[in-house]
């Protein structure tokens, strides 16, 4: 049973993961741009939601606004400073590591330095049983948000006239602007869209996993290991990537308590050596 449970754990870890990272990986695939405060975005994106949540008491209007505050963060973000970088790999990462930890400073100073936790709706407290098993509703519900997020995605990206769009500007951007699509657009609303995905993510993350001071850089890990391993600009690299992760970081933990972050990047640097771009990477 302890087996089962530490499965149920790997999966959904898995799909916050994924919630976080797959807007990082259209991000990093369409615009080439390392957001290095994407993490920062998740957990100013949890505050927000559980501020909002704890006034209107109600989770479902705290993610919405958490989800359209990081979105707008993102806009101000694209278009008020890395719009003055483009190009520029070396800056971007400079510039992004400055402002998250500009974000960080201001979240410290106005929800204070002690854990937070998201509050979960009613409906979503204790535990479901399946046969001898017990399992918290809420870490199901993530995961079948998850799974959902990826649907939903996935039709965006392969059936949609805007996912055609994003996917041939991840294969060739200058062709897709040559052919007279607004390109500046586009990435506009990419970073946006994975902006928003963060704020949802801190939204999630925030209500198991809580809230504190330098709880983004260690999902910014994460999230930069998904994209390694699944390869920038994939949506299915970016699923497989948060499962492998997710079974990683809760096996490891258990097995390996010592060596638990080896356990999780070790065969990053393993899979690296023989596929540089990632599971699903292109050049």
């Amino acid at each position: 049973m302890a087996t089962w449970l530490q499965v149920f754990n790997s999966l959904s870890f898995a799909a916050l993961l994924f919630v976080l990272a797959s807007g990082f990986t259209l991000i990093f695939g369409l615009l080439r741009v390392v957001n290095l405060a994407h993490g920062a975005l998740y957990l100013v994106g949890g505050y927000v939601g559980m501020t909002v949540t704890v006034a209107t008491h109600s989770f479902a209007a705290g993610a919405l606004v958490a989800a359209v505050a990081i979105a707008v963060a993102g806009l101000l973000l694209d278009r008020g400073l890395l719009n003055f970088v483009k190009d520029q790999e070396l800056k971007q990462v400079l510039l992004t590591l400055g402002v998250a930890l500009v974000l960080d400073d201001l979240a410290l100073v106005i929800w204070g330095g002690d854990s937070r936790t998201v509050p979960i709706p009613e409906f979503l407290r204790g535990a479901a049983h399946f046969g001898t098993i017990y399992y918290p509703k809420y870490r199901l519900a993530v995961l079948v948000a998850g799974i959902v997020l990826f649907l939903l995605l996935w039709l965006l990206y392969h059936r949609t006239r805007l996912g055609a769009t994003i996917r041939a500007g991840v294969d060739d951007a200058e062709m897709v602007q040559v052919i007279g699509i607004d390109i500046g657009k586009l990435f506009l609303l990419t970073f946006m869209l994975g902006s928003a995905l963060a704020g949802l993510g801190g939204v999630l993350g925030g209500a198991f996993l809580t809230l504190y001071p330098g709880a983004d850089a260690e999902i910014l890990v994460y999230g930069l290991a998904v994209v390694i391993i699944g390869g920038r600009g994939s949506l299915a690299g970016a699923a497989i990537g948060s499962l492998l992760l997710g079974f990683l970081a809760t096996f490891g933990q258990i097995w390996f308590p010592e060596l638990a972050y080896f356990v999780i990047f070790g065969p990053m640097a393993l899979l690296l050596a023989f596929r540089p771009l990632g599971l699903f990477g292109r050049t």
